[in-house]
């Protein structure tokens, strides 16, 4: 079994970890408002979909959120504004419980009753590489069954452990899966 890379591009190639294309399209099907924070439209968006439940409200204390009750009154009805840290905490409050929100129908979906979905994994970009260290790579399908690790390690934000699991799904590309480690793009859908 091939090993990992550990200098990648160094002769030009380019591309990004096999765990992080995942982690972005699993963040495009998840769905987040596409309203920036900064504009009064996206913070109103944000502030509803964490304070409308006691469960939201909890879920955003816990996920960093520890303004008091009557702040968040003052920025729903915009007679306050929060500063440019809050506003960050806010962003990422609501990712982290949206995440939450999102990973079960996520999983369910994308394991489809252990049919699995089918996810296309495009190679690195070679084009700066010379001719002679260019490798014979293409376009590969994958039909990967089990996300309950890669969804949870998403849902949880923790890279290495999103790696580890889908690092462990590529190894069914066969002793070929260490060129696939870094790629132009993963796509799949649910």
């Amino acid at each position: 079994m091939p090993e990992r890379n550990i200098e990648f591009g160094k002769y030009g190639a380019r591309g990004l970890k096999g765990h992080e294309a995942v982690a972005r399209q699993l963040d495009d099907l998840a769905g987040y408002i596409a309203t920036p924070v900064s504009a009064r439209r996206g913070l109103q968006a944000r502030l509803h979909y964490l304070t409308r439940t006691t469960h939201a409200r909890q879920a955003a204390r816990a996920a960093g959120l520890t303004v008091t009750d009557r702040t968040l009154r003052a920025w729903q009805a915009g007679t306050r504004s929060p500063t440019r840290k809050n506003l960050e905490r806010i962003e990422q409050a609501y990712r982290t419980v949206r995440r939450e929100n999102v990973a079960r129908y996520l999983t369910a979906r994308l394991n489809r009753d252990g049919r699995g979905t089918r996810v296309e994994i495009h190679p690195i970009n070679q084009s700066q590489v010379d001719r002679p260290r260019q490798r014979a790579v293409e376009l590969r399908h994958l039909n990967v069954r089990n996300w309950d690790r890669i969804v949870s390690a998403w849902t949880a934000g923790d890279d290495r452990q999103l790696d580890e699991a889908w690092v462990d799904q590529v190894i069914d590309l066969g002793s070929q899966w260490g060129q696939y480690e870094y790629v132009t793009n993963i796509g799949f859908a649910a």
